[in-house]
């Protein structure tokens, strides 16, 4: 029963994931760079900080940041800026292969490396134990999944005019565009390295008798903090090279509120993934902790793709095309069913 909850929690997450580029292009009368670090004020900072003083006991959150390793807090601040660097190129990879192609490709290199790096690195024999071999089908079957939705990508890519694409992703770049979407996969990855690496900051929130469930949230808001520096500086400079600083302020007041509300929502849908996926991998068993990054990672690809068929970034491509697609998006969700063999 743990693991149907497990996975259902994550999902929850992964909806929220998949969901948060929706709000975002709600946003009127700003540059890519003024709009992307407005959300990240949300999601990077605001939300996390705001969840993790609502999980744990009352007034103990200032003690659980300020007496956790200082070697935690700093790998995870360190992994979350590496990280930052995936986020900020993950953003641009849905900005030329929209929603569906751009998380598939990005979030695919993510599970496979987030998931069996840290057990590896950790001095865990995947070919040693069950869990190991279990994790090891998991995240084979899922790049199984993404594997053939990249092919229904594909197709849709042979099928569809250059008018139909640019009708369905204003930009569509398909070269630029995967070249972006691998190093953000890549980059990707190190959050999960970071929360790793946070692992006793986790510790020392259970000591102060945090809920297991919202242990991870100090956590992550390590992870996200230095993420938000490194898109923090490379927003501001684009800010500056593009002369777009006076966004924040050149829009009419009416407009100013739409954006700073569908930044808002869109952050905190963006932090949900995590927040979700937290509570989900506390119902694991200690072995099988480290699959929930590619649990979450399947699911955001899922309905990333699910969203791309309403968003109209299938339209045209054909039924078989779309079929394919389907298929890959069940396979990638019965990977994340491998916690129950």
């Amino acid at each position: 029963m743990n693991s149907i909850l497990s996975i259902l929690l994550m999902a929850i997450g992964s909806i929220c994931a998949a969901s948060f580029y929706v709000p975002i292009k709600k946003i009127k009368g700003w540059s890519w760079e003024s709009y992307w670090i407005v959300q990240g004020v949300f999601s990077w900072l605001l939300v996390p900080f705001l969840f993790a003083w609502l999980t744990v006991p009352s007034g103990t959150l200032s003690s659980i940041l300020s007496d956790s390793p200082s070697s935690a807090k700093w790998w995870a601040i360190f992994y979350g800026a590496l990280w930052g660097v995936g986020g900020l190129t993950f953003g641009l990879s849905m900005r030329y292969l929209g929603v569906a192609l751009g998380q598939s490709i990005a979030l695919g290199l993510c599970a496979g490396i987030g998931t069996l790096v840290p057990p590896l690195v950790s001095g865990q024999n995947l070919f040693g134990d069950r869990a190991g071999i279990l994790m090891l089908v998991g995240v084979s079957i899922s790049l199984a999944g993404i594997a053939i939705i990249g092919y229904a990508a594909g197709l849709r890519s042979k099928n569809m005019s250059d008018a139909e694409k640019k009708a369905a992703v204003k930009e569509f770049a398909l070269k630029k565009g995967i070249l972006i979407a691998i190093l953000a996969g890549v980059m990707s990855a190190c959050f999960s390295f970071g929360l790793t690496k946070g692992e006793p900051i986790k510790e020392l929130a259970l000591s102060f008798g945090t809920n297991p469930l919202f242990a991870k949230n100090p956590v992550i808001l390590f992870v996200t903090l230095g993420g938000f520096f490194t898109n923090l500086v490379y927003c501001v400079f684009l800010n500056i090279k593009n002369g777009t600083g006076r966004d924040y302020l050149s829009v009419t007041t009416p407009v100013l509120l739409n954006n700073l509300l569908f930044s808002a929502i869109g952050g905190t849908l963006w932090y949900f993934q995590f927040f979700f996926m937290g509570m989900g991998e506390s119902l694991l068993p200690a072995t099988m902790v480290a699959f929930a990054w590619s649990i979450l990672m399947s699911m955001n690809i899922a309905f990333s793709n699910i969203w791309g068929i309403f968003l109209n970034e299938w339209k045209g491509a054909g039924k078989k095309t779309v079929s394919i697609l389907v298929i890959g998006i069940v396979i990638l969700v019965m990977s994340t069913f491998v916690i129950k063999l």
